[in-house]
């Protein structure tokens, strides 16, 4: 039960509420007796007031003990109030006038107590007010002093407090009663609110579940896009669209790799199988079948060497040898190196790189992508056409451009030329000795080479004149020697 959100998230509303309204139970509970208290006391101070003013009133043409005595009693007799005693006493202590003779008789104890407190006129200024229990009921009592002629008497008003106590008594009755009554619908609004707010993570949840590699075009239903849930939705269903398409472009790449792989093989036991078919064949047709051998197995050779390497990018397991040379001096080999493949196909080779241009790389890494850009340049060039190669400093990188003047590419392939496997040889025009198609792994791996330098491959001019890949890299800073 307890491993449901719904459930916790319920239970802890409720405690939460609960400690709340306890609290402010208890809070309204004393603030309501401790300000009934003073208005009690104030009763009693402002009767008492009354009575003394009566008092003065009535002996004014009293004379002696008795005169005094029928005084106070016809105060007594004019302020008689429900549930308040007034009790009179003089200077030994002697009751002289009292509203309650049956109160005095059944708590002598009690009030010989208050009584004696209250003779006591030095204790009347710190103690004046006390709460005591009389004939199973609770009184507030109130104790002053007053004067007549040179008499010297003390008034004690007692007040009742069961009004009260039945008040605090209701308001505790109805706090118990509409407490655990609150909290009870709390806890079922709470619930019912968790748990249609968290319903839809639940959709989500059998939704995602339900989710595989046959159906990731499915996607979560999203019923409020701007709510935290909406945001939670849209965010899995981005990620399933990378899934997705992850998975599209491997399947692509190995239907690709199969294909690629399967032609070099295909060839291979093709031509074995005539070779041996035949009891006797002449030196040459040997020499001839081999040489398909050979072609088909470097072929194949280079097309598994390329998909190890993209391979080990893809898992971060190539890490750049970094080396100090000159940028320049790179292009210069790579070119030459390449015109013998541009002589083969009439295709004229130009290398125009600026002199000092130190870098910081992975100088293999460099002459591949290179050697790929070129070796792309002249395949899809047509016999008579030209390639060219420049480098040069801009804005604190390397500039390098490779430009052909072949047939270019239609602009709707452009944006697919750095997928793997991807070749445009259908309307690029591709004629000369090198024959076959190449595996079109080329400038995949061109692209992955340069991004591992901080740098940038782009196609930035392709029409029917030619096509042109601009090359941007940082020098970045050279290593102590």
């Amino acid at each position: 039960m307890f491993n449901s959100v719904r459930v916790r998230l319920t239970l802890w509303y409720t405690a939460v509420l609960t400690c709340v309204l306890v609290a402010m139970a208890f809070a309204t509970y004393f603030l309501l007796r401790q300000d009934s208290a003073h208005r009690t006391d104030a009763a009693i101070v402002e009767v008492a007031d009354s009575f003394l003013t009566t008092v003065n009133a009535e002996a004014r043409d009293a004379t002696g003990p008795d005169g005094l005595k029928a005084a106070i009693e016809e105060a007594i007799s004019e302020h008689k109030y429900r549930d308040t005693v007034f009790v009179a006493l003089n200077q030994e202590g002697t009751i002289v006038a009292s509203s309650s003779n049956q109160l005095l008789q059944e708590s002598p104890g009690t009030l010989v107590e208050i009584l004696q407190e209250a003779v006591g006129r030095g204790k009347l200024r710190v103690r004046p007010f006390r709460t005591v229990r009389l004939r199973d009921e609770v009184h507030r009592s109130y104790a002053r002093g007053f004067s007549i002629g040179k008499e010297e008497y003390t008034l004690l008003v007692l007040q009742s407090l069961h009004s009260q106590r039945e008040f605090l008594e209701s308001l505790i009755t109805a706090f118990g009663l509409a407490i655990p009554l609150a909290i009870l619908l709390a806890s079922g609004g709470g619930y019912f609110l968790a748990r249609r707010s968290l319903s839809p993570v639940v959709e989500m949840s059998t939704q995602a579940g339900r989710i595989g590699a046959d159906n990731l075009h499915e996607r979560l239903l999203v019923r409020n896009a701007q709510d935290e849930l909406g945001h939670l939705a849209g965010s899995f269903n981005n990620l399933l669209d990378r899934l997705d398409h992850s998975f599209e472009q491997q399947r692509r790449f190995m239907a690709d790799a199969s294909h690629e792989l399967r032609t070099p093989v295909a060839i291979l036991c093709g031509e074995a199988d005539v070779t041996l078919s035949q009891p006797s064949r002449s030196p040459e047709d040997y020499r001839a079948s081999l040489d398909i051998l050979r072609a088909e197995a470097r072929r194949l050779k280079h097309i598994v060497e390329d998909l190890f390497t993209l391979a080990r990018a893809d898992a971060g397991q190539h890490p750049l040898t970094l080396a100090n040379f000159y940028l320049d001096e790179l292009i210069t080999e790579c070119s030459r190196s390449m015109k013998t493949l541009a002589a083969a196909k009439q295709i004229t080779l130009t290398c125009n790189a600026s002199k000092e241009l130190p870098i910081q790389a992975d100088e293999a890494l460099l002459r591949r992508m290179i050697v790929n850009l070129l070796d792309n340049a002249i395949k899809y060039t047509s016999p008579g056409g030209t390639v060219s190669v420049s480098c040069d400093a801009e804005d604190s990188q390397y500039v390098m451009t490779v430009s052909d003047t072949g047939q270019g590419i239609p602009l709707e392939l452009q944006p697919r030329i750095f997928e793997r496997f991807f070749r445009a040889d259908k309307v690029r025009s591709r004629s000369g000795s090198d024959g076959g198609a190449g595996a079109g792994l080329g400038l995949s791996i061109s692209q992955w080479i340069v991004q591992a330098h901080g740098g940038k491959l782009e196609l930035t001019r392709s029409n029917q004149e030619g096509s042109t890949f601009t090359v941007h890299l940082p020098p970045q800073q050279w290593l102590s020697r």
